[in-house]
């Protein structure tokens, strides 16, 4: 299926000129197939020097020429897959995360590849996009460090929900992708029992479902192709989720806003599945 969605500008998709790109481009290229969008390829060679002048000398130069050649590997490799997508390849001079950064604004989604780093490597590698990117993009960001599980049947989406605007965006995003898909979605509500004693457990979950209920009637109506299981899950978010989705197609959570330039102002649910997750993470920000 494809055709253009409401808003929609292009999926932009990071190449890392040092690393395995074939499963995040995959994933990309697929998606832009699907929703009847360009691609957009984008690898940033960053400067050898601390300067603010043209380095041409011949180390970056030899970069930027590496830099090309991969892009173009990557542009050939998609149009065998897809040879009716619309696919370009920009190569930018500057460090790869406030790169990509920009060049988000103006992007439906962007798509990231992860080598699934320890928390602190994750942030302090000097090639690390997932956490700077996702916490600052202004729309929705996917991490791709493993494959989705597409054999699995029905196939499905997972979607975090919590009753707020965070999640309601987010929900509204797994909707449109699992239409796009002809995949299930399974909106998933965490409970973590509080430590007083005393409260009707029974009357609490009933309340959760309810919540679930009111927040998915109105995109049942949008996408009534859609089907949709409400569920409840008491223990850790982050835990819980990622085992609801450990079959999943994705996951996909909200995030508030745009954080720090490091990326450690994402929430603790968001940064937990990004290291948790074994399929590909959808984070939507509200609006």
């Amino acid at each position: 299926m494809t055709g253009h969605r409401e808003g929609a500008r292009d999926v932009l998709v990071g190449i890392d000129p040092a690393r395995e790109w074939h499963l995040s481009l995959a994933w990309a290229a697929d998606e832009a197939h699907r929703r009847g969008l360009p691609l957009r390829l984008v690898l940033a060679v960053p400067p050898q020097h601390d300067t603010q002048h043209v380095d041409d000398t011949p180390g970056q130069t030899a970069l930027r020429q590496a830099g090309a050649e991969r892009l173009q590997q990557a542009g050939d490799w998609v149009r065998a897959r897809h040879p009716e997508l619309s696919v370009a390849g920009e190569l930018r001079g500057g460090f790869p995360a406030p790169v990509i950064g920009r060049m988000a604004r103006q992007a439906r989604m962007v798509v990231l590849g992860s080598r699934h780093l320890g928390r602190v490597a994750e942030v302090f590698s000097a090639g690390s996009l997932v956490l700077p990117v996702t916490a600052q993009a202004a729309c929705p960001v996917v991490v791709v460090g493993d494959a989705e599980h597409a054999t699995r049947q029905p196939p499905y989406v997972v979607a975090g929900v919590d009753g707020s605007a965070l999640s309601q965006a987010a929900l509204a995003f797994a909707f449109d992708e699992a239409d796009l898909r002809g995949a299930a979605l399974r909106a998933v509500h965490v409970w973590q029992p509080p430590l007083i004693l005393g409260y009707d457990e029974e009357a609490v979950r009933q309340a959760q479902r309810t919540m679930l209920s009111e927040a998915t009637a109105g995109l049942s109506q949008k996408y009534p192709d859609v089907h949709v299981t409400h569920e409840v899950a008491t223990g850790h978010p982050v835990e819980e989720l990622a085992r609801a989705a450990e079959h999943a197609l994705a996951v996909v959570v909200g995030r508030r806003g745009r954080g720090g330039y490091t990326g450690m102002r994402l929430g603790s649910v968001v940064h937990g599945l990004l290291h948790r997750a074994h399929c590909p993470v959808i984070t939507v920000p509200t609006g």
